[in-house]
């Protein structure tokens, strides 16, 4: 609970983090007037304290908008990406304190009647110096509370994605590997040897080649989203034997462009709807996969099984939990009574 409050404490994106910002410079305006023997109440400590509150929040909102999120990368390409807009952050802060200063000291001269022809000679020879010093000082302890923030931010999303990677892998073995689907596999491999052997054996390499594919690519990030389809194609080439003419699958897709996607990932939506739709020949299942707007569309016509299979819905989550940390993007499930449609977006 205390390390969770020291980090809400130094995340710009809270309250509590302006209202201290707020007492730390007040209390520096005060030490200062104290050090000096003056009044805290004196026109240049309240300029101070005003130039200080400016320079605050719009370092905070500048921040905010270099330091967004950076999701489904290594630790090592994270603090790379980080330390580059940690850079680009300070020059950009550096340049509007620059700004603020020359104007909050401008209307000082204007508010004292001086000419502002003055206004830059006093910059350079009076006040420069302290500029340089403060302003340096109060940017480098904000970059490093924004460094660390968003470094533990991308650390904490690095390990759940890992978590979230092992239990999709457990659990896309228990799908693949379950007694069910074997079953019926060695039951139609069974069949299929006496009466068609050919047949037989290019089921046989289907299989072997589903459970290689399932293996070598299951804990990785990304596959190349043309042997993500070959791998569809040859799980769906199980199930099409032994179901024939009530089920179809249509790959609308005639150039992958290159796209990556998460291994297994057309796999999990297609067997879903194998297992809650009926499929007869008068009213076959009709999937069908397509690109739209950098996203993969899989979509079937909804024919409701009279008894839905037992399901909790893990593996969609989870897909879509990983959909989330990877990419920054959102798994988008739609349903109109007529089709479901789950839109997964693709990689570059």
């Amino acid at each position: 609970m205390k390390s969770t409050y020291k980090e809400n404490l130094f995340r710009p994106d809270t309250a509590r983090y302006h209202i201290v910002m707020f007492a730390v410079s007040a209390g520096l305006i005060l030490i200062l007037s104290l050090l000096q023997g003056s009044s805290v109440f004196t026109e240049g400590h309240i300029a101070g304290f005003i130039l200080v509150m400016l320079q605050v929040e719009l370092f905070t909102w500048l921040g905010i908008q270099f330091f967004r999120s950076l999701p489904g990368e290594s630790g090592k390409d994270v603090t790379r990406k980080i330390l580059k807009r940690f850079i680009w952050f300070y020059l950009t802060c550096f340049v509007a304190s620059a700004i603020i200063f020359t104007l909050v000291t401008g209307g000082l001269f204007l508010l004292h009647g001086d000419s502002l022809n003055g206004l830059f000679p006093h910059l350079i020879h009076r006040e420069l110096k302290g500029w340089l010093i403060g302003t340096n000082l109060g940017l480098l302890g904000g970059t490093l509370i924004f460094f660390y923030v968003q470094w533990n931010d991308a650390m904490k999303r690095e390990q759940q994605l890992r978590e979230e990677n092992l239990i999709f892998q457990n659990q896309t073995l228990k799908n693949q590997v379950n007694p069910h689907f074997l079953f019926n596999s060695l039951n139609t491999l069974s069949s299929l040897v006496n009466t068609n052997p050919e047949l037989a054996e290019q089921f046989t390499g289907k299989l072997a080649q589903i459970y290689r594919y399932i293996l070598e690519n299951n804990a990785k990030d990304s596959v190349m989203l043309k042997d993500e389809l070959n791998f569809v194609q040859d799980y769906f080439y199980l199930h099409k034997i032994r179901d024939e003419d009530k089920i179809n699958l249509t790959i609308d897709i005639p150039d992958t462009n290159g796209y990556q996607i998460l291994p297994v990932s057309l796999q999990l939506l297609i067997e879903n709807a194998l297992k809650h739709n009926m499929a007869t020949r008068e009213n076959p299942l009709e999937i069908k996969l397509q690109i739209e707007d950098n996203s993969i569309v899989v979509s079937n016509n909804l024919q409701p099984m009279a008894t839905l299979p037992q399901s909790v819905g893990t593996g969609l989550k989870n897909l879509a939990e990983r959909i989330r940390l990877s990419t920054g993007k959102e798994l988008i499930v739609e349903n109109n009574r007529e089709t479901f449609t789950v839109k997964i977006p693709l990689l570059l």
